[in-house]
């Protein structure tokens, strides 16, 4: 019981870090376009995250806590593992300040603990695949709609004068900084959710694999207060270094990114913030101009990305060998 509680407060300390992390995600565009101070995006980006529990379901959770590893081959020592090879790579992530996915971090950890623990078997193939695919498949959904959404909004406001669209997009911004902050708890929130659920499963607490309310609550809580406590190092690159963003470019990428993260979450798909907003990002500079993408900081970044599972299922592999240890 002692060990599972502790478990649980670690997958809260992950959520909390996930939030920290991904801040970046959330406020950035709306703090470099200067359509608000840092701290009342993150205050923004909070509240967004928090929003997310009372309009969408769990079905990010379930996919997480069943559809990765075999919930019947998964012991405590194993979800520890899985939450300490998460926890390593966000930190060296976020000294190194890589915009990465917690998310996949997490599978990651998962895959590598369980794969150690009791090999391959364990592992579910197509929901690795599924994840694994949406590495690429999600970033390029938001790249696309970012441009075209650009396309759009360029046609429709051609006459518009310059100083009073600036004005109008800065007030959308909001609306779109508070729908992608919904997208980013809801998506990200919820594997964590689904980590408990299974610790619960695991000690035996609950019969069932069920994702309660105060589960669901303490984890929003938890990213909620990461995202305003979120460090400024991700906001740079995301913001500055992978392409020029004012309030229109902001609107775009982030209302591109906001719809592919809940069209995630609603089927399920644990999907990568990080990935989603970056593409949206690219797409609205290739649109605008191709030259001002600065596309090695985006090579970096998709580096990065492809990196993040496999070192996490090796921190977890490690962190496993350490833990059986003195189990």
């Amino acid at each position: 019981m002692i060990f599972a509680i502790t478990i649980i407060i670690l997958a809260l300390v992950f959520d909390f870090l996930n939030g920290f992390h991904d801040a970046a995600n959330a406020v950035a565009t709306v703090v470099v376009s200067k359509t608000l101070k840092p701290l009342q995006a993150v205050l923004l980006a909070g509240v967004g995250n928090f929003i997310g529990y009372f309009i969408f379901g769990v079905a990010v959770a379930t996919t997480v806590g069943k559809g990765i590893v075999d919930a019947n081959a998964v012991t405590l020592p194993i979800i520890f593992s899985a939450l300490m090879g998460a926890v390593i790579w966000n930190i060296v992530t976020w000294i190194l300040g890589l915009p990465t996915s917690s998310s996949h971090a997490l599978i990651g950890g998962l895959i590598g603990s369980v794969i150690v623990a009791g090999g391959v078997r364990a592992v579910i193939l197509p929901g690795v695949v599924k994840t694994f695919l949406f590495i690429f498949i999600a970033p390029l959904v938001g790249m696309f709609g970012a441009m075209v959404f650009t396309i759009l909004i360029i046609w429709i406001f051609k006459r518009s004068h310059r100083l009073s669209a600036t004005r109008l997009f800065k007030y959308l911004q909001l609306v779109s900084a508070t729908f992608y902050s919904i997208g980013h708890g809801t998506n990200d929130a919820q594997k964590t959710m689904g980590i408990i659920a299974l610790v619960l499963f695991t000690a035996g607490i609950s019969s069932t694999f069920h994702v309660d309310n105060w589960i669901i609550l303490s984890c929003h809580a938890a990213i909620a207060s990461g995202t305003l406590l979120g460090g400024w190092r991700i906001v740079r690159t995301m913001g500055t270094k992978v392409s020029k963003i004012r309030a229109m470019e902001g609107f775009c990428a982030e209302t591109s990114a906001a719809v592919v993260l809940i069209g995630t979450a609603h089927f399920g798909i644990p999907v990568s913030t990080t990935h989603v907003i970056a593409g949206s990002i690219m797409g609205v500079g290739s649109v605008e101009h191709a030259r001002s993408v600065r596309w090695v900081t985006a090579r970096r970044i998709l580096y990065s990305w492809l990196l993040t599972m496999p070192i996490a299922a090796i921190f977890a592999a490690v962190s496993y060998a350490v833990v059986h240890l003195f189990l």
